[in-house]
């Protein structure tokens, strides 16, 4: 019989449920070629809490959560108004999957979950960025001390392996420069205007598409790409770093102008975040930037996603993805969670 994991879900959002779907989908793939079995056994959302040790159906929770929204209503063991740090205490876990919705400016409620969990003794998947963003080096410290994971694959670029291959393939790399297009809302929005429409118009179109949100100032105004060069910073750069410490200006300034001017001699007006050595350190920026048309970040467009990395002695790599919709991001989390368990056996 296949080894299990335990797994105890914040968030039920579109990522959370996405990987329930996959959960699912993938069963037996992760049985056959992982010798893996994963267990729900608790989850959680704003309106409350379910816990089984012995298993909760993935299948029930979804069709519960998409016909009548918070689980604490759901009828196997839902508990309404059970937070989730409650939730944490009471639940038998081995991983810990944080996709609650983003809170920069305390971090909680899933801050307080991460700590609880890593007190007990739990790996942590995050799709969150906002507890690694105010407290990668707690965090990171405090998973040392227990021997478990911190693994948070999904919070930059989604499916796109930017942590990954950073921590675990760049080896005795110095980076000479990295340089990513990491915010898909904006990068949808400035190649809308490039196709002619005014800023108003692509945000409209944005929202229209699901790829932004009503308030759109996380994306358009720099600040979720600072996020995740702030990640990567402190986790792939090993530059102990907060979000202040990034320079940082959005693109609702670019108008039709800027972008025909550019185009017109040969060049393509991005929003790019930029980490370059400076002293013991890096500057890290986030801005409109003209990037020459053969520039490998000139060609990621709409809802890609891309990463320049420029090194000493593996030379310069370059990575993109297209990915539209929740599931990739939640399949960055299942690839944390196998990785876990590779490291395990």
């Amino acid at each position: 019989m296949a080894p299990t994991i335990r797994v105890a879900l914040i968030g039920l959002g579109h990522v959370g449920r996405g990987f329930l779907t996959l959960l699912l989908d993938k069963k037996e793939i992760l049985a056959a070629r992982y010798g893996l079995h994963i267990k729900l056994t608790a989850a959680a959302d704003s309106s409350g809490a379910v816990l089984d040790a012995h298993g909760i159906d993935p299948a029930l929770l979804l069709q519960h959560k998409v016909t009548h929204g918070g689980i604490g209503a759901f009828p196997y063991g839902g508990k309404p108004g059970l937070a989730a740090p409650d939730m944490v205490k009471r639940a038998k876990a081995d991983v810990l999957l944080e996709a609650s919705p983003v809170n920069l400016q305390s971090g909680q409620p899933a801050l307080h979950c991460l700590r609880l969990a890593l007190s007990q003794g739990w790996h942590a998947v995050l799709a969150n960025k906002a507890p690694l963003v105010l407290a990668y080096q707690e965090l990171s410290a405090a998973a040392a001390a227990q021997g478990k994971r911190l693994a948070f694959s999904a919070t930059v670029c989604g499916a796109l392996p930017v942590v990954n291959i950073g921590q675990r393939d760049h080896t005795a790399v110095r980076y000479t420069k990295i340089e990513g297009v990491f915010n898909s809302t904006s990068n949808f929005i400035l190649t809308a205007m490039e196709a002619g429409k005014t800023y108003a118009e692509a945000l409209h179109e944005a929202q229209v598409e699901g790829v932004a949100e009503t308030d759109p100032s996380l994306d358009v105004d720099g600040w979720d790409t600072a996020n995740k060069l702030t990640i990567i910073a402190n986790s792939v750069l090993e530059f102990p770093c907060a979000l202040r410490d990034v320079e940082v200006r959005g693109i609702r300034g670019i108008g039709l102008d800027d972008l025909r001017r550019a185009r017109a001699q040969g060049e393509v007006i991005k929003l790019l975040a930029v980490a370059l050595p400076l002293g013991d350190g890096y500057r890290l920026s986030v801005h409109p930037a003209r990037l020459p048309l053969t520039h490998p970040l000139a060609g990621v467009n709409g809802w890609e996603m891309g990463v320049v990395w420029h090194t000493d002695i593996m030379g310069v790599q370059f990575a993109k993805v297209d990915e539209r919709g929740p599931i990739p991001t939640a399949a960055a989390m299942l690839r944390d969670v196998i990785n876990i368990h590779r490291g395990r056996r």
